[in-house]
C-alpha cells in the first residue's frame, strides 16, 4: 500500500489508494452497497425534476395524455386532446396518473400541470434499473465489482436523461434489467450445474409482464434474442425449465390481457391497427418521425450516451471476442450484439431504445477490467480514454456558446465551477488510466469517471438549463397567461403547436388552422388570449379588415425550439370583455 507522512509524521493514504478502499468500505455488505447506489441515483437524478421544462415533443405527449385520464376517468383508452394516441400500451399513463394523483392528495398545489410528478415513475424506474443491474452483476462479478460495475452503468448520461423525462424508456429499462438478470442467473446456474439461487421466477416475469404493459413487444425481445442464441449454443433449451414456463406466461396474460381486450374492445381494434400497423412496422421499414439514422449510428452515438463508461466498453470487445465460449462472456455477447445488431439494421434511430443494453456492457467492461484487460499499453487504449474528459469539455464549450448564440451572449455562470470540476475530474480519469499500467489504476479512472459524472450531470439539468430562458418558450408563454386582468381566459395559439404548451396551458388549447379562425377566436367575446407564431402573422393581420386592425400585441416572446432546431418569435395577443 503506498502511503504518504503528513508534517506531524501521521501515514496518510495516497488518493489512488483511498479510492480503493472507498470501494472496499462500501461493498462490504449488500445493504451497504445499495444505499451508496441510491445515493449515487439521487446525487444524479434529482436535480432539475422540477426546474427542467416540459422536453418537447414526447414528454408532454406521455404527461397531457396521463393528465386526461385524471380529467375524464378513462383508464383504457389513451388520448391527447381529442386524438387517440394509439403508439404505446397504457403502463406508463398508469404510473404517471398514480404519481400525480398521490401528489394531488399531498396537497401539491397545480399538481396535473407539474411535470416533475409526472417524471417520478422514470426518477423511480431509473434507480430500479441501477440496483437490478446490481443484483445481474452480482452473478458475474464480486460484489466490488457488482458495485463498480452498477455505478458505471448509472453514470452514463442516457440513463441520467431518461431519469428525467416522463416517458418509457426508464421504466422499460427496469423492467429489461429483471427479466435479463433473471435469465443470466439461470444461464450460468444451468452451466454450473446447480440450482440458479435468488428471487428469478418473481424477476423473471413480473418485468416481462411489466415491460409489456410499458412498451409492448420489447421486454420480449430484449429476452428471446439471448435465450434463442445460448440454446443454440447448449443445443438445449432445458436450461430454461427453472424459470417455469407454464406458469410465468400464465401470471404474465393474468397481468396484461385485461387491459389489452379492454382496449380492443373500446377501440374497435383501431389500438392494434396504429401501434402495431403504423408504429412499430412504421419504424422498421423506414424513418418514423423523420428519425432516421445509418448504420452505426447507435455505435458513434454510444461514445457519448455511454459516457463515462464508453471508452472502456470499447476496450473491453477484443476481450469479450477472445473469451467468447466462456459462459458468462458468451451471456453478456448473446445479451448485446444480437438486439444492437438489429436497432442498426432498422431506419429509425433515437439513442434511447439501447439504454436496456448498457447494463450488460457495464458488467463487461468490469469483467474485462478484473481480468486485467483494460491495459493502457495496449494500441489505441490511451487515445480511445480521452473520450472521458473530451465529453464535458465538450458539453461546457456548447453550452456557452448556445448561451451566447441563443440568450443575448448569455454565459451559464452559475454552472461553470460544476462544469470546471467536472471536466478537471474526467482529466484525471484519463491521466489516471494512462500512467498504467500501475496496478488499479484502470479501476480508479473509472470511478473517477463516476464521480466526473455526478457533477457534469447536475451541473447541466440542474444548473446551466436555468441560465438559458431561451430554450423555455413554452413556460415563458404559459406564464403570459397570469398576466391577463381576468381568470382563466381561453388560450389559442396559431402556428405554435408544441405538445408542452398543451400541457401547460390546459387539455382545452385551441389550436386554430389559419389567421382567419385565429380572428373568429379573439372574437368570440370573453376574456382571451392567442399567441401567433412568426411565420402565421401575416395570415393573421390579413384576415382583418381594412380599418379594424388586430389588437395591440400585449407581449412578444423569442427562444429556440429544440424539438425543430430552429429560432421561434410568438406574440401574444389579450382581449377583455
Amino acid at each position: 500500500m503506498t502511503t504518504s507522512l503528513s508534517a506531524g509524521g501521521t501515514a496518510r493514504l495516497a488518493p489512488a489508494d483511498r479510492i480503493g478502499r472507498g470501494l472496499d468500505a462500501l461493498s462490504v455488505t449488500h445493504a451497504r452497497a445499495v444505499a451508496a447506489l441510491l445515493a449515487l441515483c439521487l446525487v444524479l437524478f434529482l436535480p432539475g425534476q422540477i426546474s427542467l421544462q416540459p422536453m418537447d415533443r414526447d414528454e408532454p405527449r406521455f404527461a397531457q395524455a396521463s393528465k386526461q385520464m385524471l380529467e375524464t376517468g378513462d383508464l383504457v383508452n389513451i388520448r391527447f386532446q381529442d386524438e387517440a394516441r394509439n403508439k404505446k400500451p397504457v403502463g406508463i399513463y398508469w404510473a404517471q396518473a398514480a404519481a400525480v394523483a398521490a401528489g394531488e392528495a399531498l396537497g401539491v398545489p397545480d399538481a396535473r400541470t407539474q411535470i416533475a410528478l409526472y417524471r417520478i415513475p422514470s426518477l423511480i424506474g431509473a434507480a430500479a434499473s441501477v440496483l437490478l443491474a446490481y443484483w445481474a452483476a452480482l452473478a458475474f462479478l464480486p460484489r466490488r465489482g457488482a458495485l463498480l460495475a452498477a455505478a458505471l452503468y448509472g453514470a452514463c448520461l442516457m440513463l441520467n436523461a431518461e431519469a428525467h423525462l416522463a416517458k418509457t424508456d426508464a421504466f422499460l429499462a427496469a423492467c429489461a434489467t429483471a427479466s435479463l438478470a433473471a435469465l443470466a442467473r439461470t444461464w450460468l446456474a444451468a452451466r454450473a450445474g446447480r440450482t440458479p439461487a435468488g428471487p428469478i421466477f418473481a424477476a423473471f416475469w413480473l418485468g416481462m409482464a411489466l415491460g409489456i404493459l410499458v412498451k409492448g413487444p420489447m421486454v420480449p425481445l430484449f429476452v428471446a434474442l439471448p435465450a434463442l442464441g445460448l440454446s443454440v449454443v447448449a443445443r438445449s433449451g432445458r436450461w430454461l425449465l427453472p424459470l417455469r414456463p407454464l406458469p410465468g406466461l400464465a401470471l404474465t396474460l393474468l397481468l396484461v390481457a385485461p387491459w389489452f381486450a379492454a382496449i380492443a374492445w373500446k377501440s374497435g381494434g383501431a389500438f392494434y391497427a396504429e401501434a402495431i400497423g403504423h408504429d412499430m412496422l412504421g419504424k422498421v421499414g423506414g424513418a418514423a418521425e423523420r428519425h432516421w439514422g445509418p448504420p452505426g449510428a447507435y455505435t458513434l452515438a454510444f461514445f457519448a450516451t455511454f459516457w463515462p463508461g464508453a471508452a472502456f466498453a470499447a476496450m473491453s470487445l477484443p476481450f469479450a471476442w477472445r473469451a467468447r465460449r466462456e459462459p458468462a462472456i458468451a451471456f453478456l455477447i448473446a445479451a448485446d450484439l444480437p438486439a444492437w445488431l438489429i436497432f442498426e439494421a432498422v431506419p429509425t434511430k433515437l439513442p434511447h431504445y439501447v439504454l436496456p443494453l448498457m447494463p450488460w456492457l457495464a458488467i463487461l467492461t468490469v469483467l474485462a477490467l478484473s481480468r486485467g484487460a483494460l491495459d493502457p499499453r495496449l494500441r489505441g487504449a490511451r487515445l480511445t480514454a480521452l473520450l472521458v474528459p473530451a465529453i464535458p469539455v465538450a458539453l461546457t464549450l456548447g453550452l456557452c456558446v448556445v448561451g451566447w448564440r441563443l440568450d443575448s451572449h448569455t454565459i451559464p455562470w452559475p454552472a461553470l465551477p460544476l462544469l470546471a470540476a467536472a471536466c478537471a475530474v474526467a482529466g484525471l480519469a484519463w491521466l489516471t488510466f494512462a500512467r498504467g499500467p500501475v496496478e488499479g489504476s484502470a479501476e480508479r479512472a473509472l470511478v473517477l469517471g463516476v464521480l466526473a459524472s455526478c457533477l457534469l450531470g447536475p451541473a447541466v439539468l440542474g444548473v446551466a438549463q436555468r441560465s438559458l430562458p431561451a430554450l423555455k418558450v413554452s413556460p415563458r408563454l404559459a406564464a403570459l397567461r397570469d398576466r391577463m386582468p381576468c381568470a382563466d381566459p381561453a388560450v389559442a395559439s396559431l402556428g405554435y403547436r408544441e405538445p408542452s404548451l398543451v400541457f401547460l396551458i390546459g387539455t382545452g388549447l385551441a389550436l386554430p388552422p389559419d389567421g382567419p379562425a385565429a380572428r373568429e377566436f379573439l372574437e368570440a367575446g370573453g376574456c382571451r388570449l392567442l399567441f401567433v407564431e412568426a411565420r402565421d402573422r401575416d395570415d393573421f393581420n390579413a384576415a382583418w379588415p381594412v380599418g379594424h386592425g388586430a389588437p395591440a400585441p400585449m407581449a412578444e416572446v423569442e427562444g429556440f425550439n429544440l424539438n425543430t432546431g430552429r429560432r421561434v418569435f410568438v406574440t401574444a395577443y389579450g382581449v377583455t370583455p
